[in-house]
């Protein structure tokens, strides 16, 4: 693995304990220059998560609770009359940061989830016209409680598109979450020191970019994007946008984990966290009580893996 980043992995364990497999495809999306969307229940970490990322990566970061009253402005930024230069000045929203978390974005109105989308896809803002560019790196973290809680409102798919990954941190396991009670597991967030800083970040992104993906590797993962269209399980498969998230992503978990170029494997690991969230389940799916993490694996099974 890259040392740098099992540093950082290390600082964010301080914290977080017991959660290794998300802290990998955390950072992985990172390297491949993605947005997360954590759905989680309240009260596991996701903010601590967040913070941490933001302290061991040495970057900056703002974080905004998304509420019904939250408006565009907010996230954006707004011009404002300026007296003394008798004109109007830019004032920067939140989302002029490096890691910008959107905390609970499903609790916010649609018209403020919209506004993110610009962001995420093309990193500027634009206001009245004007378009400001948003400094490297810059990648979103959102969370949002499961659809059905009180007071949430559901995605477009539009905007879960834009998200690399959908990641969930569950409950910790019986002994993390008793020798947290105890006060011996975790230490403060304080604690967490820096790492990296944003330019070693974004070398190791292009360093990511540049692994080797052999013609049978990006025809595998066309072949199982395929495959999630034409099946009846499925109302929706995997978007282009999709197969292009996985093979970045492989090519990031390749890098993270000390190799220059991508193994079958790695299109497996990262199949579910890029997919979860992009396919729409059919009624015949839910009758038989099918879940996508059953389809996902399926498809996995059933189609040929390159040698």
């Amino acid at each position: 693995m890259n040392n740098k980043l099992i540093s950082v992995k290390n600082e964010i364990n301080k914290v977080l304990r017991g959660k290794d497999d998300v802290i990998d495809m955390v950072l992985c999306t990172i390297l491949a220059g993605g947005h997360i969307l954590l759905e989680d229940i309240p009260g596991v970490g996701k903010t601590t998560l967040a913070v941490a990322l933001s302290r061991s990566l040495g970057i900056g970061y703002k974080r905004m609770q998304f509420t019904p009253d939250v408006l565009p402005s907010d996230i954006l930024g707004f011009s404002m009359y300026d007296r003394e230069k008798n004109d109007f000045s830019f004032r920067p929203g939140a989302v002029f940061t490096n890691l910008f978390l959107a905390d609970e974005i499903n609790r916010t109105s649609p018209k403020t989830q919209a506004a993110l989308l610009e962001v995420m896809e093309e990193r500027k803002v634009t206001v009245e016209s004007t378009t400001y560019r948003l400094k490297p790196p810059f990648f979103v973290i959102a969370t949002q409680n499961p659809v059905g809680a009180s007071g949430t409102q559901k995605l477009p798919d539009s905007q879960l598109d834009r998200f690399f990954v959908r990641l969930s941190l569950g409950y910790p396991d019986h002994t993390a979450a008793s020798e947290m009670l105890k006060g011996r597991s975790f230490e403060s967030i304080d604690s967490v020191e820096r790492i990296m800083n944003g330019e070693e970040l974004i070398a190791l992104q292009r360093m990511a970019a540049d692994i080797y993906a052999s013609d049978e590797i990006c025809d595998y993962i066309v072949t199982l994007s395929e495959a999630t269209r034409n099946t009846d399980l499925l109302m929706q498969g995997v978007s282009p946008r999709g197969s292009i998230a996985i093979l970045k992503l492989a090519r990031a978990l390749a890098c993270y984990e000390g190799r220059d170029f991508v193994i079958p494997e790695d299109i497996q690991r990262v199949m579910y966290p890029v997919c979860n969230h992009r396919i729409i389940l059919s009624t015949k799916a839910k009758a038989q009580n099918l879940s996508a993490s059953d389809i996902i694996n399926d498809t996995l099974r059933q189609i040929r893996i390159p040698l």
